[in-house]
């Protein structure tokens, strides 16, 4: 099959190559996916799980990428819930060979049905970008209706979902980002924006909840706008400063099924809307990886027409 390997942690996505590997294998309750679409996060090729296994051994030459969607091909011994040619869409784990490759072995429970109406491409934009903005809202921080939100990087891919399920759920988002993100921000559904090059972003005042994808300065900052009880949740690391009255916490996007479940069913409504940047295909993955210019929005490898 064709794929995406990575074997030189020092090049980043310029040492990628599109390199011939042989098909996998399905393990114990695992299932083979033939991968239509795959998603690709940057900071994932300075990831541990990237270049090692579980056991810390280099794993190298290895296949990035952990969102897909596509068609399972293959049941491994004991896997239940999931049928040979079923849609899904999932996330795959950290420390096995990843999504942008023709077909991918990946653990039947980090998968979900993917409706007949929903797109490849839109399904593999959904899963870190959906479950993260889920899971840091309503697992990490508890988000109450009438709670306001400050939701750092709002028109990228997770901040904008973290900008239209908090709406949903009742919240008042100020969203932040560069000037010319402003109108992007806004149309995802934040209420205000701050443009964090031109703007002050202590002009904000207290707000209960501040989701951090940036860290770094903008995090110690954030942290000072926390109101007591309030929660400051990072998905860069854990955040250099903490509120003085209220919680301080990171995580790690985890596979769910219902999780991916309740996403999906919003976009087929038409309450959650994805964010692509860009799509192209498995030749063409290298150089769409590494862009030329600055791309707002998921970057999606159509594998399969």
């Amino acid at each position: 099959m064709k794929a995406i390997v990575v074997t030189d942690e020092a090049a980043g996505t310029a040492g990628m190559t599109l390199v011939e590997r042989p098909e996998p294998e399905p393990a114990l309750n695992d299932v083979v996916v033939q991968v239509h679409a795959s998603g690709f996060v940057p900071t994932e090729l300075a990831w541990p799980s990237t270049w090692t296994d579980r056991l810390g051994r280099d794993r190298t030459p290895s296949i990035p990428g952990h969102e897909l969607a596509g068609v399972v091909s293959a049941l491994g011994y004991g896997t239940t819930g999931l049928s040979v040619r079923q849609r899904v869409f999932g996330l795959t784990d950290w420390t096995r060979d990843g999504t942008l490759a023709e077909y991918v072995a990946v653990e039947a429970r980090n998968l979900a049905p993917l409706p007949g109406d929903v797109d490849f491409t839109v399904g593999a934009s959904l899963p870190i970008s959906g479950l993260t903005a889920w899971q840091g809202l309503f697992e990490h921080s508890r988000l109450r209706a009438g709670q306001s939100v400050l939701v750092h990087g709002a028109a990228g891919a997770v901040g904008s979902m973290v900008t239209q399920l908090a709406r949903e759920f009742g919240a008042h988002v100020i969203g932040t980002g560069r000037a010319a993100d402003r109108d992007r921000a806004l149309d995802f559904g934040a209420h205000e924006f701050v443009d964090l090059g031109n703007e002050a972003l202590e002009d904000v005042g207290g707000v209960d909840l501040v989701f951090d994808v940036i860290g770094g300065d903008i995090g110690k900052r954030s942290a000072g706008l926390v109101r007591a009880g309030g929660t400051l949740v990072s998905v860069v690391g854990p955040p250099d400063a903490r509120p003085a009255d209220g919680l301080a916490t990171d995580f790690v996007v985890m596979p769910d099924r219902a999780q991916l479940g309740e996403i999906v069913q919003r976009v087929r409504d038409g309450r959650l809307r994805t964010n692509i940047g860009a799509v192209a295909d498995l030749d063409d993955a290298v150089a769409a990886l590494n862009p030329t210019e600055r791309i707002t929005g998921k970057t999606i490898i159509r594998v399969r027409s």
